[in-house]
């Protein structure tokens, strides 16, 4: 009798402990929260529709990260950066408990960026956070924790060490914002690779344009997927940020009313967002 109470007490602690150390991992992910269990997941947030079913995916992945940001409760307006009112409130379902920064930069390839980044970061994964200037640069996080900091005159950028070695989560906000200031949709759709079928989508796939002379460019983030336990139709999320930078929030559908927020896959067809039409081609994935 003694060892089987014993027996149950160790298994209680190691459960206890496992969970302890879950939710303390999952705390972890979303450094810019002070607590993001008080803010309920995307999905917590967005039911999958009747006949859908959000299909396993490895835990720890950027897909998991991303089907488990954290959104704020209620149906709260989004705000731009200064605080003000999104002129259209119209084009959102719920919004992304994430900050926007105080600056006009967070624009819609920065949100894509900030999200990547940020999950990178979240596991220490320093030396895989790059992304490249218009320029063509290429702004290494590495280098930044090294002290070496852009000098940007006109289109040339040379990097000089004049900051001390430091990692912190301070630093590398510091970093993003120097990103978002000198990258965009043109250079980051040159880092990203094609998805030739759509059919192959996966959660953080993204639908980008790029800015050219005539054309402001823009791009959106696939959060979350579900799937139809019959025919296998692949549904999906998206958010978006915007211009100005603006509160990173999840679309709805326009031109389906019954299943939005959620959008279908269909090959050959254009995705008409609240804000923004792609074509099927603009699906593109990190490399």
């Amino acid at each position: 009798m003694i060892i089987r109470q014993n027996t149950i007490k160790l298994t209680s602690f190691i459960l206890c402990l496992c969970w302890l150390t879950v939710n303390a991992n999952a705390g972890d992910s979303y450094l810019w929260l002070a607590n993001s269990d008080s803010s309920p997941s995307i999905t917590e947030r967005v039911t999958a529709p009747i006949g859908f079913e959000r299909r396993p995916i490895p835990a720890g992945s950027f897909e998991d990260w991303l089907r488990h940001l954290p959104t704020k409760k209620g149906s709260p307006p989004v705000h731009l950066f200064d605080g003000t009112l999104k002129a259209n409130q119209n084009a959102h379902f719920a919004v992304i408990d994430i900050d926007t920064g105080d600056k006009d930069l967070q624009q819609c390839a920065d949100a894509v960026i900030r999200l990547r980044a940020e999950y990178l970061y979240s596991l220490s994964r320093y030396n895989d956070i790059h992304f490249d200037f218009t320029s063509g640069d290429k702004a290494s996080f590495r280098k930044w924790i090294n002290g070496y900091r852009p000098v940007v005159t006109l289109n040339l950028v040379s990097w000089f060490r004049s900051s001390k070695v430091d990692s912190s989560y301070a630093s590398f906000r510091s970093y993003l914002e120097i990103v978002f200031r000198y990258a965009g949709t043109y250079s980051l759709k040159k880092e990203l690779q094609s998805v030739n079928n759509p059919l192959d989508m996966k959660i953080g796939d993204i639908f980008i344009q790029g800015k050219t002379s005539a054309h402001p460019g823009h791009a959106v983030i696939v959060v979350d997927m579900a799937v139809d336990t019959i025919i296998n139709q692949k549904i999906f999320l998206l958010a978006q940020s915007y211009m100005p930078a603006q509160e990173i929030h999840i679309l709805k559908n326009p031109t389906d009313k019954n299943l939005s927020p959620w959008y279908k896959i269909e090959p050959g067809k254009s995705v008409l967002t609240p804000e923004w039409t792609f074509e099927i081609g603009d699906l593109m994935r990190f490399k």
